[in-house]
């Protein structure tokens, strides 16, 4: 068995001055970096005290299925001949709250919108979305369902 491994660094850039003193003395604010990469900046959901303007956890994770699920469908397409000339999903996902404060995604839909060359490449390009999902890491290492409903466009 073939193994990966990936490191990322996290680092969090909100102390204001007094550290975690207090709930709402610190920012959420982080870097999310990788060598070589740039950095992303990150913080929590607005709901937690986070910054809008910086993605948070939950849209990164989101992000990780949707763009694990485009690649391996591009590959299935280039090797079936169905040739894409553009991808773009709108990924949604649900994230439950608990009681007490915990919380968990409960269903991820991928919305991919996914233009093909041809008419006569449109019900394999349909098909190989089921394949995608068969294949992707992400998907395949989660606790929920990971839907998708594409809509297939072909280029004029």
């Amino acid at each position: 068995m073939k193994k990966h491994h990936y490191t990322v660094t996290i680092h969090w850039t909100g102390n204001k001055g007094t550290g975690t003193s207090g709930y709402r003395d610190y920012e959420r604010s982080h870097s999310v970096s990788a060598e070589n990469k740039i950095t992303i900046e990150g913080s929590s959901d607005p709901s937690f005290r986070g910054d809008k303007t910086k993605y948070n956890p939950e849209e990164m994770f989101l992000s990780s299925l949707s763009s694990c699920h485009m690649l391996w469908y591009l590959h299935f397409c280039s090797e079936a001949g169905v040739i894409v000339t553009d991808y773009t999903d709108a990924a949604t996902g649900i994230m439950t709250e608990t009681a007490n404060g915990s919380g968990h995604f409960t269903e991820v839909t991928l919305h991919p919108a996914v233009t093909v060359a041809d008419e006569t490449m449109v019900e394999k390009a349909k098909e190989l979305h089921h394949k995608a999902s068969e294949y992707c890491f992400i998907a395949n290492s989660v606790n929920f369902p990971v839907k998708h409903e594409p809509i297939l466009i072909v280029q004029k």
